[in-house]
């Protein structure tokens, strides 16, 4: 019975550690600063909640430096309650919005990328929370530094570390599946013993009165 206890409490360590995995999670990952001449550019901003349960009021803009005139700075974008709105002529019918709908990811794209789209961009993020006694705001920026090429370089380290992070997945995916077999069949086994163990202690008393004998008389 400790036995069977103990698979249980391993197979209800591994559902917890799936149920995990499957969780969405936000990383807060760098954005590419390359683009491609005449391409489609994505400029990653990422700004990961801590507690996603609290209720927060979050204000997207982004502004763009030209390289030739870094003192320049131009509000090219605004997100601001569920409203999406390019601000400049440069840019006019080349931005898409690429945010998720948690508000965690609020990148944009660049549509036909030219080589003018060279320069310093910030992506702001003001978040107001919403707590009963409070509002609180946070503002958080992130700049990106992009570069436009007439051809895309072949970044060694990029291919690399997509290759390692299919292998990770296939080896995640390969033991995940070797653990649930493998306390499957301790559950089964655990379960037969018990069966075994249950049947050979009913069978004992018959077993005894069949083999009683008989008193010999004087």
């Amino acid at each position: 019975m400790v036995t069977l206890h103990r698979v249980h409490l391993q197979t209800l360590l591994l559902l917890l550690f799936v149920v995990h995995l499957s969780r969405p999670v936000c990383v807060d990952v760098a954005s590419d600063t390359e683009a491609v001449l005449g391409k489609t550019m994505k400029l990653t901003c990422i700004s990961c909640l801590k507690r996603e349960e609290v209720k927060t009021n979050t204000t997207v803009n982004w502004y763009f430096r030209p390289k030739e005139n870094e003192n320049t700075k131009q509000h090219i974008y605004k997100y601001e309650n569920g409203i999406r709105k390019g601000l400049n002529e440069h840019f006019t019918g080349r931005l898409e919005w690429k945010g998720s709908k948690d508000l965690q990811d609020v990148s944009i794209s660049i549509l036909n990328v030219s080589e003018s789209d060279s320069g310093f961009y910030e992506c702001h993020v003001n978040r107001q929370f919403k707590f009963e006694v409070f509002t609180p705001s946070v503002l958080t920026i992130k700049n990106i530094t992009l570069t436009v090429k007439e051809k895309a370089s072949n970044d060694t380290a990029a291919i690399y570390s997509e290759i390692m992070m299919y292998v990770l997945l296939v080896f995640l995916t390969f033991w995940l599946l070797v653990e649930m077999v493998y306390c499957y069949r301790k559950i089964s086994k655990s379960d037969e013993q018990a069966q075994d163990a249950e049947t050979n202690y009913l069978a004992v008393p018959s077993e005894q009165k069949d083999n009683t004998v008989a008193p010999v008389p004087e």
